[in-house]
């Protein structure tokens, strides 16, 4: 059987487990902790999460790499390349804030043991700065988002840009999926009806890897 590794928090993770929830595929579920880097070492040659392993053993990173190589038959559709390009500049500035956001929050998840609390927090803060300033500054970072996430309500017609689900629908709801997590965080009930209308089309659940074992 072929075999995911990935964090659960991660949403380029988050991606490749919408997808496969969406072709309805069947596969190992392998959650690593943040600080195992001889796995992805030994499989990639780069630490550097998801790999898929196939069948026959060979692994593969990318989160859209894998999603091209398990969608053969493209039947999740792609954005025309212009809408694309501009979608992947908004999700590194959106992307930006909600890590800043979230990742205190996230390291108290079921997900993490203590040396992987650890060494996350301490491979975070050298980009990012300590955890604690950046709790200090949620209702900066929440700002922002919201900021953001109205200007991606007015592209919603219902899908983003699109009559149809696409690859850019998994690629934002991955992205915002985390904030879930944060206390008290609220979307507005159209952006929360559209990420659960993400949800029940490709049929994810977040934590479904926390009670496998």
């Amino acid at each position: 059987m072929s075999t995911l590794y990935h964090y659960v928090h991660c949403p380029y993770c988050i991606r490749v487990r919408m997808t496969l929830a969406f072709l309805d595929e069947n596969y190992r579920d392998q959650v690593l902790q943040y600080d195992d880097e001889s796995t992805p070492l030994k499989l990639t040659g780069v630490k550097m999460l998801p790999i898929w392993q196939d069948k026959s053993g060979k692994a593969m990173n990318e989160s859209l790499d894998i999603i091209k190589h398990l969608d053969k038959d493209n039947r999740i559709p792609a954005l025309k390349q212009a809408d694309n390009e501009e979608l992947e500049n908004w999700l590194s500035k959106l992307g930006s804030n909600v890590h800043n956001l979230a990742m205190p929050y996230w390291v108290w998840t079921p997900e993490f043991k203590e040396s992987s609390r650890n060494y996350f927090e301490a491979k975070k803060s050298k980009k990012r700065g300590p955890f604690k300033e950046l709790a200090k500054n949620r209702n900066h970072f929440e700002e922002q988002i919201i900021k953001d996430l109205k200007y991606f309500e007015s592209n919603l017609t219902p899908w983003y840009k699109s009559e149809e689900f696409t690859l850019a629908d998994i690629m934002v709801a991955a992205h915002l999926w985390g904030l879930f997590v944060v206390p008290e965080f609220r979307f507005s009930d159209k952006m929360h009806s559209y990420l659960m209308a993400v949800k029940s089309k490709t049929k994810f659940d977040y934590h479904a890897p926390f009670w496998a074992n």
